[in-house]
């Protein structure tokens, strides 16, 4: 007669990831990886192909906005579909468009002599497919976890993206070097069609079929009651609209001028940005084990020291302090998304996860392609001192208002629901007490996007 105790032994292996990593998550932090390692260093690879074409510094900023416009145009309309089909197939046909446009756009500079239009419209198609890709990316990672590991799950993810992301611009640069930026671009496109083929064995089978609706315009209302009902949401929102604005002006027009002028070139301003990917996965390493029960309250804090950047390059510090500040605002940003996601994944409704996303999204980079069109003119009416400590001043400001917002402050963590027990439970109302959400963390509809 056998041990009882030898069925056990054989369930109890090593597992090669935590209990909590299922498959989903697991293929969507893989296929994540693979993107970042590649669209960063494409970022860096399509400025140089711009340069190389005999293009300028504005032809260069003309091609990042035909990024920036089709996603803010198409943000809103990506959710709604997000959330109405399949979120793995929006995710992998817009991985597709960005393969196609990619690999377009490699052979155009590969080929020689690319024009400015050109490339232009074949950027445009690729930010059209990240417009469609990030609501249903969004909304797959909020499904793919469960409200006891949201936290850990949330920092991982972002720790594993931005370590790739730092990854992939190093390696961009080396590779734009050596061999040109048509092989970077290129290799964007193969990472695009990696990523998606990862993201079509993504399972669906846990998300409940949608009623029939009333058709996009339906869906977009919709998102828009579940956005506008919950102060804390769309004031956030709000506040992301102008501190993503001024600090993207900072660190796009702002930071390399004052580089070139004062700090000796562009190699220490690429080493400052280097310090600040360094600190985002520095915060991701916080929050893997801090689980801060004032989701909202701690997160706006942590907005605060993304002021410390421009403040730095209005004195200017000298490389070693701006470094040091610039590590700071990573960090902290990082302990804001987390919390962010967290709190995301707590209050919405699985079923509308895209469209809220889609509503921040488009709200928090709707101002940055205007920031960065007027930072030039700002700086000629007011010098480039004053405009980097307005610059700050705003991010202060408009985070310091946040927390007038009562939701914004009393915004809780959720305990986690019991484990599951071999010993029934004594009657039905034990189970309902302890699954009742905390009364504190509600706002006035009962449920909160993020």
């Amino acid at each position: 007669m056998s041990s009882p105790s030898v069925a056990p032994s054989r369930t109890t292996a090593p597992r090669r990831r935590p209990a909590w990593a299922g498959r989903n998550y697991t293929l969507l932090t893989g296929a994540a990886v693979v993107t970042n390692l590649g669209s960063h260093g494409a970022l860096i690879a399509s400025a140089f192909a711009v340069l190389e074409a005999g293009g300028s510094g504005g032809d260069v900023g003309l091609v990042a906005a035909a990024r920036t416009l089709p996603l803010v145009l198409f943000l809103l309309i990506g959710g709604a579909l997000a959330d109405r089909l399949p979120r793995h197939r929006v995710m992998v046909a817009a991985n597709a468009l960005n393969c196609v446009s990619q690999a377009a756009f490699a052979v155009l500079v590969l080929g020689g002599h690319p024009q400015l239009w050109q490339m232009m419209l074949l950027t445009a198609l690729c930010g059209t497919g990240t417009a469609f890709f990030n609501p249903a990316a969004e909304g797959m990672l909020l499904s793919s976890v469960s409200g006891e590991h949201a936290n850990r799950a949330f920092a991982l993810f972002r720790m594993a993206m931005n370590g790739a992301g730092i990854g992939g611009a190093a390696l961009g640069g080396a590779m734009i070097a050596a061999i040109g930026p048509g092989w970077v671009l290129a290799v964007d496109a193969a990472a695009f069609a990696l990523a998606g083929a990862l993201r079509a064995f993504l399972d669906v089978s846990h998300v409940a079929d949608r009623a029939p609706g009333g058709g996009l315009l339906a869906d977009l209302r919709e998102g828009w009651v579940e956005f506008r009902t919950r102060p804390w949401l769309w004031s956030i929102v709000l506040q992301f609209s102008v501190v993503v604005a001024v600090v993207g002006a900072a660190e796009a027009v702002y930071g390399p001028l004052v580089a070139r002028d004062q700090l000796g070139g562009a190699a220490p301003w690429g080493l400052a940005l280097g310090f600040f990917g360094i600190g985002t996965i520095a915060g991701a390493v916080l929050m893997m084990v801090w689980k801060p029960r004032r989701l909202l309250l701690v997160g706006t804090l942590c907005v605060f020291p993304l002021a410390l950047p421009s403040a730095g390059l209005a004195v200017p510090l000298p490389v070693w302090g701006l470094c040091a500040v610039m590590f700071v605002s990573g960090t902290a940003i990082e302990v804001f998304g987390v919390n962010w996601m967290t709190t995301m994944h707590q209050e919405i409704p699985e079923d509308k996860f895209s469209r809220v996303s889609a509503y921040d999204w488009f709200g928090s980079v709707s101002m940055l392609p205007l920031a960065t069109a007027v930072a030039g003119p700002v700086e000629s009416a007011f010098g480039r001192t004053s405009a980097l400590w307005g610059c700050a001043a705003l991010v202060v400001l408009g985070t310091a208002a946040v927390l007038f917002v009562p939701d914004v402050r009393r915004m809780t963590r959720k305990p986690a629901p019991p484990k599951a027990s071999s010993v029934p439970a004594p009657a039905p109302a034990t189970s309902a007490s302890a699954s009742a959400p905390d009364p504190a963390a509600q706002t006035p509809t009962g449920v909160t996007p993020g």
